[in-house]
C-alpha cells in the first residue's frame, strides 16, 4: 500500500518552507518512525517522519524545493523492502551497467565527499579536491558547511590554484530571510536608541567561583553569568514596567509576567528561545532551562511556543568576544539587553585607588516611543547594582 508523505502544519502564520536535507533516497528501506526528511522553515527546522516501516518509492520534491502545507513531499510503500520499491531504471542506467568492467575501471572515480555536508559544501570541496576527512565540520551530526570549507581552505589545505571560484552565490535560507526581515522591520517601525552602562564583575565572579562546584553538585547544572543577569533583570523590569511591555496600536500593553528571550548563535542563524516566567525560577532553573533550549536552537529541535511570546530580550555578544554594541529590538518587544566580553581594566577606586578590576560593559536598546531616558537609564543602574552586589538579590533590593 502506497502512503503519501505531505508537509505537515508547519505552525501559527507559517505557510511553507524548504526541504532541507533528504535521510533516505527512493528504493531505500526505512523503519516506522525513521527520519526521512527534514524542512526548514523561517523559524525552525521541522522532521518528518515515516509514518509506516516499508520503502520509499518516489520522492517527489528535491532538496532545495519550496513547499506548502499539505504538499506532497514523497511516497512510502507499506511493508515493501528496498529492493521492491525501487524505481525502474532508466535506459541510460541500464546502458552504463552493461559497460565492460575493463572499460569502467579505466575510469577515475571521483574524489569522495561526506553525504553529510550540504549542497554548498560539496561543490567547494569537488572544485578544490577535497573530502569531507580533510574537513571538522561543525553543522548538526558533524555535518561539514561551507563555512567549514572556506576556512579549510584558508588555513592552507591543498587545492589546485586556478580553481577556485572568484565568486559564489548561494540561496538565503528561510531563517536568515526572517532575520533579515524582522531586523529590518525593527528599525523602520521602532524609535531606537541604546544606552551604556559598565559593570564590575569582581563580587559575581567571586561568588560564582566559591559555589560552582557544590551547585553543579546540588542542581546537576553549571552555575553561569546567565541566572544573575536574569534575576537582575526580571527586578529591575519590576520597577520599571514600561521596560516590560509593548504598544499594540494605540494602546500600550503592560506586561505582569517575565518571559525572557535568549538570543542563541547556531550554525543556521540567530534564534531567540523563551524561558518563561523566570521571576518563578530559581537560579538553577534559569541554568538548566537556558541550557536545554541551546541545545535544541543548535540541534535545529525548537519548537514555535519555544521562540515566541517572549517580553524581554537578553544576548550576550561577549561568548565571541564583542567590546560593545548595539543591540536591535526583537519586536513587538520594547528593548533588550546586550551583554559583552569581561576585560581587565584600570578602574579608579572610591578611595582613590587604581585596581585592574574585571570589567563588562553593558547596552540597552530601547524604543523610545515607549520608554523615556530615565527609564532606560535607571534600568541599567539597577542592573548594575545587583551584579555588583548580587547580595540585593537574596534581600529584594
Amino acid at each position: 500500500m502506497a502512503i503519501d508523505i505531505l508537509v505537515p502544519t508547519l505552525g501559527e502564520s507559517v505557510a511553507e518552507a524548504t526541504v532541507g536535507k533528504w535521510y533516505k533516497k527512493a528504493g531505500e528501506s526505512v523503519a516506522k518512525d525513521e527520519l526521512l526528511v527534514e524542512l526548514e522553515t523561517d523559524k525552525v527546522t521541522l522532521e518528518v517522519n515515516a509514518p509506516e516501516a516499508g520503502a520509499v518509492s518516489e520522492i517527489v520534491v528535491e532538496e532545495g524545493g519550496e513547499v506548502e502545507v499539505g504538499a506532497l513531499l514523497a511516497r512510502i510503500e507499506a511493508g515493501a523492502s528496498g529492493a521492491e520499491a525501487a524505481a525502474p531504471e532508466s535506459p541510460a542506467a541500464s546502458k552504463a551497467e552493461s559497460v565492460p568492467e575493463a572499460a569502467a575501471a579505466s575510469t577515475p572515480a571521483p574524489t569522495p565527499v561526506s553525504d553529510g555536508s550540504g549542497p554548498a559544501a560539496r561543490k567547494m570541496m569537488a572544485e578544490n579536491n577535497l573530502s569531507s576527512s580533510d574537513i571538522s565540520g561543525s553543522g548538526k551530526d558533524g555535518r561539514v558547511t561551507k563555512g567549514d570549507v572556506i576556512n579549510a581552505l584558508n588555513s592552507g589545505a591543498s587545492r589546485p590554484a586556478s580553481s577556485e571560484p572568484r565568486e559564489e552565490r548561494v540561496k538565503m535560507t528561510k531563517l536568515r530571510k526572517a532575520i533579515a526581515k524582522r531586523l529590518k522591520e525593527s528599525q523602520n517601525t521602532a524609535a531606537m536608541l541604546t544606552t551604556f552602562n559598565e559593570v564590575d564583575m569582581t563580587n559575581v565572579m567571586a561568588l560564582r567561583n566559591e559555589y560552582k562546584d557544590l551547585f553543579i553538585k546540588e542542581h546537576d547544572t553549571k552555575l553561569g553569568f546567565m541566572s544573575f543577569f536574569t534575576k537582575a533583570v526580571v527586578a529591575a523590569l519590576k520597577e520599571l514596567p514600561a521596560v516590560n511591555a509593548e504598544i499594540d496600536g494605540d494602546d500600550i500593553v503592560y506586561k505582569n509576567y517575565y518571559d525572557i528571550g535568549m538570543a542563541v548563535g547556531t550554525p543556521q542563524g540567530l534564534v531567540v528561545p523563551v524561558i518563561r516566567d523566570c521571576d518563578q525560577l530559581s537560579m538553577a532553573g534559569i541554568e538548566s532551562e537556558l541550557v536545554a533550549m541551546a541545545g535544541k536552537a543548535r540541534d535545529g529541535k525548537l519548537s514555535m511556543d519555544e521562540m515566541s511570546g517572549g517580553t524581554f530580550t537578553i544576548t550576550n555578544g561577549g561568548v565571541y568576544g564583542s567590546m560593545l554594541s548595539t543591540p536591535i529590538i526583537n519586536p513587538p518587544q520594547s528593548a533588550i539587553l546586550g551583554l559583552h566580553n569581561i576585560v581587565k581594566r584600570a578602574v579608579v577606586m572610591e578611595d582613590g585607588s587604581i585596581q585592574a578590576r574585571p570589567m563588562m560593559y553593558i547596552a540597552l536598546s530601547y524604543d523610545h516611543r515607549i520608554i523615556d531616558g530615565r527609564e532606560a537609564v535607571t534600568f541599567l543602574v539597577r542592573v548594575k547594582q545587583i551584579i555588583e552586589d548580587p547580595r540585593r538579590l537574596l534581600l529584594g533590593l
